[in-house]
C-alpha cells in the first residue's frame, strides 16, 4: 500500500498557474512513487538513466521534441544543460503544468532553477510522511516513541523494511553519494563522526566552533559540511525570532534532523524504550514535534514563517509560527503531566508582544487535548498549523 500524499492538493492548484512545477525532497521520501501514481497523464523520464541523460546533455532540443505535452523529469539536476532549453520551450508553448521537475539535491536543482526558470516555476518540497498521512494509512502508533524511533520514510512502511537496516543503507548509499557530488570529503570516517556529533546536538543552538573542535576539523569545514547536510535534506536550521526587543536575544540557529528515525539510528537508539530512557528524550521529542510543523508547512504549501525565541536570561519559546500578522507560540514537553509552569515562557513572551499573540500551546507526549486559562494543551497527534 502507498499512502496518499497531502502535497497533491497544492500541486494540482499550481499546475494550472505555472508552466513548470519543481518537487524536491530527501532521497527515498517517495517523490518518484508519488509522481508516477498521482500524475498518470504525464510521461515519466528518469535522468539517472545514463543513456537518457547523455541524450539530454548532448542534444537538448531533439531530446525535448520526442515527448508529448506533459512530462516528468526525475533527478533533473543531473542534466543542468536542459534548464535553459526548458525556459525557451515553455515560453514558446505557453502550456500550464507542462513539466514537473524532481530532484533530491536541493543545491544543484535550486541553482539551476534560479538561473534559468525564475518566474516560471512553482516550488514544492516532499518530506517523509507527516502524521496525517501516517494516520490515513493506519501506520501511526499511539505511542510517540515508537513512531519517533522507527522514522517516517515510506520504504519502512510500504516495503516493511526494518528501520535499522533502512537507515544503515541510507547513510551508505544516499548520504555518501550525494555528498561526493557536492564536496570532496577526504576522510569519510571523520565525516560520519561529524554527522553523529550533529545528531547529539539536535534541538540545541548550533555552535560551529564547538562542533569543529570536537570533530578535529576547521570551522569553515564544519560550516561547509552543515551546508551539505542541509542540501541533502539530512538536517535543517530553525532561525531565531527577533524584533525590536530591549533585551539581548539569541541570534544563533537551532539544529534539527528532518527525520527522527535517522536521528535515532545515529544515536544508536534501537527501540522505543531506549528513546524514553534516553537523556536526550526532551530534545528528541522536540525534534519530532518541530518536524511535524515543518512537514505540514511544506506539504500543505502554507508558506508560514517558523522560528524559535530565546533571550540572554534564559526565557524561551520552542516554536513561533506566524499566520497573517499574528504569532502562535508553542512549548514542547515530552511529558503527559501538564503543569502551569510549562506556560511560563509563552506568558513571558506574550507580555513583550501582547498585541501580536494569536494562540499559546503546550504540545505534549500524551493523547489528550485541553483548553486552559493560560493556553491550549495539545497532543502531538493533533498539531495544527
Amino acid at each position: 500500500m502507498n499512502a496518499n500524499r497531502v502535497i497533491k492538493v497544492a500541486m494540482d492548484i499550481y499546475k494550472n498557474k505555472y508552466p513548470i512545477l519543481a518537487l524536491t525532497g530527501p532521497r527515498q521520501s517517495g517523490k518518484t512513487t508519488f509522481l508516477k501514481k498521482q500524475f498518470p497523464d504525464y510521461e515519466y523520464v528518469n535522468l539517472e538513466n545514463l543513456d537518457v541523460r547523455n541524450f539530454a546533455i548532448e542534444d537538448p532540443n531533439a531530446f525535448l521534441k520526442q515527448f508529448n505535452q506533459y512530462v516528468i523529469f526525475d533527478e533533473v539536476q543531473r542534466a543542468p544543460q536542459l534548464f535553459s532549453y526548458l525556459q525557451t520551450k515553455v515560453d514558446e508553448d505557453k502550456i500550464m503544468g507542462q513539466y514537473i521537475l524532481s530532484g533530491s539535491q536541493n543545491f544543484h536543482l535550486m541553482q539551476n532553477i534560479t538561473q534559468s526558470l525564475a518566474g516560471r516555476v512553482a516550488l514544492f518540497k516532499l518530506l517523509p510522511f507527516d502524521i496525517s498521512e501516517m494516520q490515513a494509512a493506519n501506520w501511526l502508533n499511539d505511542d510517540y516513541a515508537v513512531n519517533l524511533q522507527k522514522g517516517f520514510y515510506p520504504a519502512i512502511y510500504d516495503r516493511e523494511i526494518p528501520s535499522k537496516g533502512f537507515y544503515s543503507n541510507y547513510i551508505q548509499t544516499y548520504v555518501e553519494r550525494d555528498l561526493s557530488d557536492l564536496i570532496h570529503v577526504k576522510d569519510l570516517k571523520q565525516f560520519r563522526n561529524f554527522i553523529s556529533l550533529c545528531a547529539a546536538r539536535a534541538g540545541q543552538l548550533l555552535n560551529l566552533n564547538s562542533l569543529a573542535n570536537e570533530c578535529g576539523i576547521s570551522q569553515p569545514t564544519a560550516k561547509s559540511w552543515v551546508s551539505v547536510l542541509e542540501n541533502s535534506y539530512i538536517l535543517y536550521q530553525l532561525q531565531p525570532y527577533f524584533s525590536n526587543f530591549n533585551k539581548r536575544i539569541t541570534k544563533s540557529s537551532k539544529l534539527y534532523f528532518y527525520d527522527t528515525g535517522l536521528l535515532c539510528y545515529l544515536l544508536k537508539l534501537n527501540d522505543s524504550d531506549s528513546v524514553r530512557l534516553s537523556s536526550l528524550k526532551g530534545s528528541l521529542f522536540e525534534n519530532y514535534v518541530i518536524n511535524e510543523y515543518v512537514k505540514k508547512n511544506y506539504h500543505n504549501n502554507l508558506l508560514r514563517d517558523l522560528w524559535f525565541w530565546r533571550d540572554a536570561a534564559g526565557h524561551e519559546v520552542d516554536l513561533i509560527w506566524q499566520k497573517s500578522e499574528l504569532l502562535n507560540l508553542v512549548e514542547i514537553k515530552a511529558s503527559e503531566t501538564i503543569k502551569s509552569e510549562m506556560f511560563k515562557g509563552l506568558s513571558y513572551f506574550e507580555k513583550l508582544k501582547p498585541d501580536l499573540i494569536e494562540s499559546k500551546s503546550v504540545v505534549h507526549s500524551g493523547l489528550f487535548n485541553q483548553e486552559r486559562t493560560l493556553g491550549k494543551v495539545t497532543s502531538w497527534k493533533d498539531i495544527v498549523l
